[in-house]
């Protein structure tokens, strides 16, 4: 009897984009680490120099970016572990996708609003 396994598959997914988005934060933290190390004196002034540059400000929302979507997989695996709860489990995911995105926007704000 040949069986048929079926599903969509969300584990495997789940579970590279959690690796790549881990990649990519160890990746930008190398970046961040090399750019630190290359400013003489860290000040104020350096700090704004650091972000100055575009390129800085895209890697820094993309690694802001891939850090809430590492977190969101974690903690969505957490809740579907531990939370049996239906109710419970879809506002622990509510409140930590509102969370999440609010982290998103408040970075957006930082890198790109006024100074």
């Amino acid at each position: 009897m040949k069986r048929s396994v079926g599903g969509a598959h969300y584990g495997v997914i789940g579970w590279l984009a959690q690796r790549i988005t881990g990649l990519l934060l160890a990746v930008y933290t190398l970046l961040l680490g090399v750019c630190l190390w290359r400013v003489p004196v860290l000040d104020h002034a350096a700090w704004r120099g650091l972000f100055e540059p575009v390129w800085m400000r895209h890697a820094t929302f993309l690694f802001v970016f891939a850090l809430c979507w590492h977190a969101w997989l974690g903690m969505r695996d957490v809740y579907m572990d531990y939370l049996h709860h239906t109710g419970v489990r879809l506002t622990a995911h509510t409140l930590t996708l509102l969370i999440l995105m609010g982290c998103l926007l408040w970075a957006a704000g930082i890198l790109w609003g006024r100074p």
